[in-house]
């Protein structure tokens, strides 16, 4: 943020998943509720946090039950964990807060910048979902590959899939593919792999790329 110096005028566009794995997750998703220009889209890890603690269950319906329980086990094997113990430490109040916010999340955004038009997502475009699968969920969930055609007039910024599966850069850097750009710079995984996590923002006036290093 400070490398960006985001002014008033300024909309910042992050593409999802901002909680897990570490435990300042809500409290980055707080600041971005209480930030006017900063728009949100829903990513997986999102997608799971309220499957998981805002699902109706008649805990008289086995099967019900059941979904309840292989939503909380899907989240928590992705690192959810951290985030359910941030949450329990909250006020009703703010919990709720933070449901309703979630709920009200889109998956996609459009945005025309100096004449180009951005098609900004946390998966892959719905466009591209296979008939087989529901297309809100792709957005979310789905993963492009470096030859997958984009959709006529825009140009796809998409998250969710880290970059090193399209270059061999170390750090990881933003990739640039046919009208797609990957924007996931492994942020979450600062020292796990054998590449460098780190977060990363593309500023589309000039095409600018910042990094914040990990420390």
């Amino acid at each position: 943020m400070s490398q960006i110096n985001l002014r008033d005028e300024d909309t910042l566009y992050v593409l999802g998943d901002v909680i897990d794995r570490y435990p300042d997750g809500i409290f980055i998703l707080q600041e971005l509720m209480a930030m006017p220009n900063a728009k949100l889209l829903r990513g997986n890890h999102e997608d799971m946090m309220l499957s998981a603690l805002t699902m109706r269950v008649d805990m008289d319906d086995p099967w019900s039950v059941s979904m309840l329980k292989e939503a909380v086990q899907l989240w928590f094997y992705n690192c959810g964990e951290t985030t359910y113990e941030a949450v329990k430490r909250l006020s009703a109040k703010e919990r709720q807060d933070i449901f309703r916010y979630l709920r009200g999340l889109p998956s996609e955004y459009l945005v025309t910048v100096n004449g180009v038009t951005y098609l900004l997502v946390h998966g892959a475009p719905r466009e591209l979902c296979p008939e087989e699968e529901d297309s809100g969920d792709y957005t979310i969930w789905g993963r492009l590959k470096p030859d997958d055609v984009m959709p006529e007039g825009v140009t796809v910024i998409f998250g969710h899939t880290p970059t090193d599966e399209y270059l061999e850069d170390n750090p990881l850097r933003i990739w640039h593919g046919d009208r797609m750009i990957g924007i996931d710079c492994g942020s979450g995984y600062p020292e796990d792999y054998e590449w460098r996590g780190r977060l990363a923002c593309l500023r589309l006036e000039d095409m600018k790329e910042f990094y914040a290093e990990s420390t």
